[in-house]
């Protein structure tokens, strides 16, 4: 393929906060009446939204205030911005991409401000700060391929000229539906099913760049 653009998610994938979100809503919905293990969590909300996460907790019997999106997002911007750290390699492969002269770009179903807090942390904002898209501020979601059409069109290029970095489920199926490559970052479990929705999967960051047939 003539690969003309290299879209991103952002947690899991450029900054490591999947664990570190997790287990504070592990402890935050087990405050409300909903206890479960962070492989529980994770394999439940990974890749959706908040207002879904409320929604499914709910219906797993956690007993949520209305307000609780906006009062948990207070409290995990403050964690975030203290902890997040960079996905091991991420900045090699961003290098990479940059040396061979390909645009890239991050797809979130997180919020912007989210993406602000983190990228800064982890001293990659300059390199997204005018390429970020949000599923928030679009108000469309991933597993709906919006998002990453959006991101193509921004660029001027055709879905098959793009390729996808992602770690969830919902991503992955994004990608499909958005006629995309993609592949399947797995740094915590088998990505089983991620491959059943056609992502290629590698555990290392280090590889990607030749996945991508650009050099290292």
């Amino acid at each position: 393929m003539d690969l003309k653009l290299v879209i991103f998610d952002c947690d899991g994938v450029l900054v490591d906060t999947e664990v570190l979100f997790n287990q504070a809503l592990v402890e935050d919905l087990g405050k409300h009446g909903l206890n479960l293990t962070l492989e529980q969590c994770m394999g439940l909300f990974v890749g959706g939204t908040m207002p879904g996460v409320k929604i499914e907790a709910e219906k797993l019997g956690a007993v949520l205030p209305e307000t609780w999106v906006e009062d948990f997002y207070a409290k995990a911007f403050v964690l975030l911005g203290e902890k997040t750290e960079p996905v091991a390699g991420i900045k090699d492969v961003l290098d990479a991409i940059e040396r061979a002269g390909i645009p890239y770009c991050v797809a979130s179903n997180g919020r912007v401000q989210k993406m602000e807090i983190t990228l800064g942390r982890t001293g990659m904002l300059d390199r997204f700060r005018d390429v970020m898209f949000s599923a928030q501020a679009m108000g469309t979601a991933k597993p709906a391929p919006d998002l990453f059409l959006t991101a193509a069109a921004s660029f001027g290029v055709s879905p098959d000229e793009c390729v996808v970095i992602e770690d969830s489920l919902t991503g992955v199926l994004a990608a499909k539906r958005a006629g995309m490559k993609c592949y399947g970052y797995v740094a915590h479990g088998s990505g089983e099913a991620l491959a059943v929705e056609d992502a290629i999967l590698f555990d290392d960051m280090a590889h990607l760049p030749a996945l991508l047939g650009i050099a290292s």
